[in-house]
């Protein structure tokens, strides 16, 4: 018969509600659960054993009850910070009002398991590029500020913290303090990334842990943790155990270092090396310096000495008597040139003069010419010069002309001429 429903007016009893809660969990099967054991108490005197188990990646925990005889059986597996499976079924108990898990079976969880989960995790995560190269950021060359995750005065702070300082001196810090094993490891560092990757003076996060067994290491190897780390915008480096520890943290951070003191090393330059990387290059910049001032020196030195700006008329002067010398010769050419072109004038004038008709007229020749009846030549055509007797007749007017002057004839026949009046 079920009950009648509650209000304010006939509420139900807490042994009911308990009663019912109890009848509703006993329904529940038994089944299979994995964590780590935070707790373990037997009491002899009762023979029950109360312990607490823990999950690896959150902030939740589970009571555990079983016979006392079970803790025993179980050995060193069953401890506290142990990673176990245990087999139960929930009971909630009336007196308390308290869930528990009675368990029946406690087993380790063994190394080779763990192993398998994380290569079987490693896959999954290359699968999905979390470990490509090509995600991977550069670190700052030196960063204002460095955010570190680690344990509370732990050797790996120490580490950091000195190596980073001994290199160079003004490095600062913020230190995020969480646990580094354990249950509450996973969740207080992903919140300590959130809060460094969201601080805008932190311009790159360390996760620094000193070594230890690899279940020491699981936190760091969680698939929670790791996602956490690849979506931080913040470059992260991971400085997790010794050298030949690698939880899977170190390929999804941007730089793996194999210890926490090479990550001090590595996260800022040593201020020595740079000072004297920047006297040697002062150096070089000075003796460079010097060396280009010399040489320029040295070419405008060459410059002055050259004659044309030693002496700058020098130039002038030598083509100034050259052109003297020039205008000389030119001259001097000129004249010869005139004296014999005068010379060679005066030869043909001399030449001329003798084969001309006035030399041979004054050696007592004289030139015939016929002459027109009136007197007077046809306009443009000069009076025929008379060269054979046969050309003229009797009667026909001659004009004969010496060196002198000019005479007219007239023919009188057998070729002898009369003096006529004087032309």
């Amino acid at each position: 018969m079920s009950e009648a429903p509650t209000s304010p007016e006939s509420p139900w009893p807490v042994r009911t509600v308990a009663r019912k809660i109890a009848e509703w969990v006993d329904r529940l099967g038994a089944v299979w659960v994995e964590g780590q054991l935070a707790q373990v108490t037997a009491r002899p005197g009762t023979g029950t054993a109360f312990l607490t188990l823990r999950d690896p990646a959150a902030d939740v925990s589970l009571q555990l009850t079983c016979p006392v005889a079970l803790v025993r059986e179980g050995g060193p597996a069953v401890a506290e910070g142990n990673r176990v499976v245990v087999h139960g079924k929930p009971s909630f108990f009336l007196g308390r009002g308290t869930l528990s898990l009675r368990v029946d079976r406690i087993q380790a969880v063994g190394l080779g398991e763990l192993l398998a989960r994380i290569e079987r995790l490693r896959r999954l995560l290359a699968a999905e590029g979390l470990f490509d190269v090509a995600r991977k950021r550069p670190l700052p060359f030196l960063p204002a500020r460095i955010g570190l995750i680690t344990g509370r005065a732990s050797a790996a702070e120490h580490d950091v913290v000195s190596n980073a300082t001994a290199r160079w001196p003004s490095v600062r810090f913020r230190i995020e303090h969480t646990a580094t094993q354990g249950s509450l490891a996973v969740p207080q560092i992903v919140e300590a990334l959130g809060v460094l990757d969201r601080d805008p003076g932190v311009d790159v996060i360390v996760l620094a842990r000193g070594g230890g067994s690899v279940e020491d290491l699981l936190p760091f190897s969680d698939e929670t943790l790791c996602r956490a780390v690849a979506e931080c915008r913040t470059p992260v480096v991971s400085a997790i155990g010794h050298e030949p520890d690698t939880p899977l943290v170190d390929h999804v951070a941007d730089l793996r270092c194999s210890t926490p003191t090479e990550a001090g090393r590595r996260l800022v330059p040593d201020l020595a090396e740079e000072s004297a990387r920047i006297a040697g290059l002062r150096d070089r910049a000075r003796r460079a310096l010097h060396g280009w001032v010399d040489r320029e020196q040295r070419l405008l030195a060459a410059l002055r000495a050259r004659p044309v700006l030693a002496d700058p008329l020098r130039a002038m002067a030598s083509r100034h008597d050259e052109i003297e010398r020039l205008r000389d010769r030119t001259h001097t050419a000129i004249e010869r040139g005139l004296t014999a072109r005068t010379t060679e004038v005066e030869h043909l004038r001399a030449r001329l003069t003798t084969l001309g008709p006035a030399a041979t007229l004054a050696r007592g020749y004289a030139i015939v010419q016929r002459m027109p009846e009136d007197g007077a030549p046809d306009r443009g055509v000069a009076w025929p010069v008379l060269r054979a007797v046969d050309e003229v007749g009797d009667g026909d007017r001659l004009r004969i002309r010496v060196a002198d002057g000019a005479v007219t004839a007239r023919v009188t026949g057998n070729g002898d001429a009369r003096q006529d009046d004087p032309s």
